[in-house]
C-alpha cells in the first residue's frame, strides 16, 4: 500500500505516515522511536482538537468502539497501536507538558492539552470579556456548562483550573469560594497579556 493521506469518516485527514506499518510498533532505535513518538503526539493532539476530545486512555488502544479507534487503528494495513506503545507515547506527552495524568497518581488516562493552559487562559478571558462577565463571579460549572454554545463547553475542570491559574498570575482573575464549590471573578486587565 502506498503511503497516502486518508480522510476518516469524521472528516479528519490522517497523515501518510499513518499508512506505514512501522508507525504502529515501538522501534528499537531510540532516534527512530523519538521521531515516531513526535509524529504520534502531533497526530493525537490534532485529532483531539478536531473532535474536541480531552481524554485518552490506554484501553482506547484495544477498544473498537472508542472515539479514538479511527486514529489508533488502521484496518487498511491491519495495524493497531499496542497499549504499551500508547503508554510510552502518553508518558512522553506528560513529560513535555502536552498532557497530564488524570486522575493523578495513575498512568492509564490523560487529559490532552491540544491548547496549552496559556492558550485556554486567553480563550477564557476573551470569552468572559465578550460575554460581559468581567467583575462577575462565576462558578466553574457555569463556565464549562454554559446555556449557550461556548469554546469552553465541556472543558475538564483540571484544565480550567490551570487556565484560571494563568489568569490569576497575570492579575486577570481571582479565585472565589462560593457556596456550591469554586468560582472565579474575571478582572479587567491588559488584553492579550
Amino acid at each position: 500500500m502506498a503511503l497516502t493521506t486518508h480522510t476518516t469518516s469524521s472528516g479528519f485527514v490522517l497523515p501518510s505516515i499513518h499508512a506505514a506499518k512501522p508507525f504502529f510498533t515501538q522501534q528499537p532505535n531510540p532516534a527512530t522511536q523519538k521521531t515516531v513518538t513526535e509524529n504520534w503526539t502531533r497526530l493525537i493532539l490534532s485529532y483531539a482538537r478536531h473532535k474536541k476530545l480531552f481524554t485518552l486512555r490506554i484501553e482506547d488502544a484495544t477498544d473498537d468502539k472508542s472515539e479514538w479507534d479511527e486514529v489508533l487503528r488502521n484496518p487498511r494495513i491491519q495495524r493497531r497501536l499496542r497499549p504499551s506503545h500508547l503508554a510510552a507515547i502518553l508518558s512522553s506527552m506528560v513529560a513535555a507538558n502536552q498532557a497530564m495524568y488524570e486522575p493523578p497518581n495513575q498512568t492509564s488516562s490523560v487529559l490532552l492539552f491540544w491548547r496549552s493552559p496559556e492558550e485556554w487562559a486567553q480563550v477564557l478571558y476573551d470569552w468572559a470579556n465578550s460575554t460581559g462577565h468581567l467583575n462577575t463571579i462565576m462558578t466553574f460549572y457555569e463556565i464549562v456548562e454554559p446555556p449557550v454554545p461556548s469554546p469552553l463547553e465541556g472543558l475538564p475542570l483540571p484544565i480550567l483550573r490551570k487556565a484560571i491559574a494563568v489568569l490569576t498570575k497575570s492579575a486577570r482573575a481571582q479565585i472565589i469560594a462560593v457556596a456550591d464549590g469554586e468560582g472565579v471573578r474575571f478582572l479587567p486587565g491588559v488584553p492579550g497579556r
